[in-house]
């Protein structure tokens, strides 16, 4: 007898949030009761999910009582004030933030590339950073035929990371300069219309930020080889939505341009886009909204014989984050890992 779940959102009014909400319909995600939560500031706002209204309520400490999935898109510090909580309750909790990736004792999913980690789990998974996800996505099928010996990436990230005020933001700063007026910066350090800077996480003492470290790191994990061999530069660019990124890999020995092609074109989560005639490649306004990461020029490093180059863009609040969540739900439902005693039971 088929289950359905009940499910909560914990920061259902962000722009993650929001994504999971639309998701979960799309995709027909099996749910008996929908919970929506957020911060008190929030409570009252009124969401619709399948035609029905539902309101946002305050997070507290019954909250939880029930709830067999938490899909948690609230930031790190709400995350981990919350988890014990949401553990205790006998729910499984699926969280976007940073706060529990590099535990060893949480999985870190990407279910293109490592969905028999989820097995593994004790009441929570780690959703990976957005960069981290798209490029794993892109990567791993190559890495499969022949492993990546050494990863150099540098990234162009869209305002959507920063989250939905960002996004306004870079619009403001955009009508203002159009204006001739002086862009303020609230959100970011620094204006970002007609702009770009370094990824402002914190650095630390070798130069590299949080971002670039996340992406190091969470590859390696993910991946399962810890001595991988990974360097990253991450940019914020004025884009509203989707991230890019330019892929070095090398490998032990030479990788057929054609055969990674090949492999790519058939891929799951991926979509080749490639037209040389019409030097036409993967872009952000056309990945924004996808679910697939999109890529292409594959081409060979002329300076590295065991190198190939590629590029990719994909839409960080979708599969980036939102559609990520919703694919392990997807993974735990399917693998009967949901606590699946306690979910409802009901018939189609």
């Amino acid at each position: 007898m088929p289950r359905s779940y009940r499910v909560a959102i914990l920061g259902a009014t962000g722009a993650v949030g929001t994504e999971l909400l639309q998701l979960l319909e799309e995709r027909h995600f099996p749910i008996a009761e929908l919970k929506l939560l957020a911060s008190p500031r929030s409570a009252g706002q009124v969401l619709t999910f399948k035609g029905e209204k539902l309101e946002v309520k305050a997070v507290e400490d019954r909250a939880f009582d029930g709830i067999d999935l938490v899909l948690a898109s609230a930031g790190g510090s709400i995350s981990k004030a919350w988890a014990s909580k949401i553990v205790e309750a006998g729910a499984v909790m699926i969280d976007n933030s940073s706060a529990f990736r590099m535990n060893p004792e949480v999985p870190l999913i990407v279910p293109e590339v490592n969905p028999d980690a989820a097995a593994s789990h004790q009441g929570i998974i780690a959703n990976p950073n957005c960069t981290t996800i798209l490029m794993t996505v892109a990567v791993y099928p190559l890495h499969q035929v022949q492993r990546v010996q050494r990863l150099v990436a540098a990234t162009y990230q869209s305002a959507s990371g920063a989250g939905a005020r960002a996004m306004e933001e870079v619009k403001t700063q955009a009508m203002a300069i159009l204006q001739g007026q002086e862009a303020k910066a609230e959100i970011f350090p620094y204006p970002l219309a007609f702009n770009l800077f370094p990824h402002n996480s914190a650095l630390n003492e070798q130069g590299y930020c949080e971002e670039e470290m996340k992406m190091v790191n969470e590859t390696r994990k993910i991946f399962s080889a810890p001595n991988l061999r990974i360097t990253a530069t991450c940019i914020r660019v004025p884009v509203l939505r989707a991230h890019s990124e330019a892929i070095n890999l090398e490998f032990a020995a030479p990788f057929s341009v054609a055969q990674a092609r090949e492999i790519l074109s058939r891929a799951p989560g991926v979509k080749l886009v490639e037209n040389w005639q019409a030097n036409h490649f993967p872009m952000p306004i056309e990945a924004s909204g996808q679910d697939e990461v999109l890529v292409g020029r594959i081409r060979q490093d002329l300076s590295n014989p065991n190198a190939i180059e590629l590029w990719l863009s994909g839409d960080q609040i979708r599969k980036g984050a939102a559609l990520n969540a919703v694919q392990i739900a997807e993974l735990l439902d399917t693998k009967d890992l949901i606590r699946p005693a306690m979910a409802a039971a009901v018939t189609q």
